[in-house]
């Protein structure tokens, strides 16, 4: 029971950002060998704000690989946050129609009156929509996955909880994502914006508040 009460904290709290920070590319104005910054901020479970840097790799399938750091807002900004890396690739493309798919590996740490917990995992997504040099409308579905945590509880939990172990373990937490996102580009800066709703793995279960809105900038260079 001590163990199921940790977890359960985990699956609310470190979840943080499973929406934000995920960039949002137009495939139609991004050349090859083209460097991103990205810059963003949105609610996701909290006030949450993240930078990214991305690279367009010249590629017989169009692919940029990435990375990005993202935190919720709050006094100590190194107690929360999450690193991402991966790789965005378009997979299909036929008169502006297109599909992309990401997958990326997750690092994130969250800490807390009664635990800190660090925990390695990944996410998917996949993205279909219409594309134009100038605009892009699409749709997005992915899923956020908890691989292994490590828990380390403070003393006051201790005391509650005498027994409690500190250590790695493996939660069955998961949450899937789906929503809508739209974008200008113009020049060398792209501007987009992302809404959508969040549920956990089970399909029943929802967070306290389960919608994520973002709004992110690329510059490219």
């Amino acid at each position: 029971m001590k163990m199921i009460k940790t977890i359960a904290c985990f699956t609310v709290l470190a979840f943080f950002s499973s929406a934000i920070n995920a960039q949002a590319y137009n495939w139609e104005s991004l050349k090859e060998n083209q460097n991103l910054i990205n810059v963003q901020a949105g609610f996701d479970y909290g006030v949450v704000a993240g930078v990214g840097y991305g690279y367009r790799i010249k590629s017989k399938i169009p692919m940029v690989l990435h990375g990005d750091y993202s935190f919720p807002a709050g006094k100590n900004l190194l107690d929360d946050f999450k690193t991402r890396v991966g790789a965005t690739a378009r997979l299909y493309d036929a008169g502006g129609l297109q599909v992309s798919a990401d997958i990326t590996g997750v690092f994130r740490r969250n800490e807390n009156d009664m635990v800190r917990m660090v925990n390695f995992g990944s996410e998917m997504k996949a993205v279909a929509g219409y594309y134009r040099s100038g605009w892009l409308v699409a749709a997005e579905i992915g899923f956020d996955k908890a691989i292994v945590t490590h828990l380390k509880h403070s003393a006051v939990y201790k005391t509650s909880y005498p027994g409690v172990t500190d250590g790695w373990y493996i939660p069955t937490g998961g949450n899937f994502l789906y929503g809508v996102q739209g974008g200008f580009s113009f020049r060398k800066t792209d501007l987009y914006l992302k809404a959508g709703k969040t549920v956990m793995q089970d399909f029943k279960t929802t967070p306290l508040l389960p919608y994520y809105f973002e709004f992110g900038i690329n510059r490219k260079f």
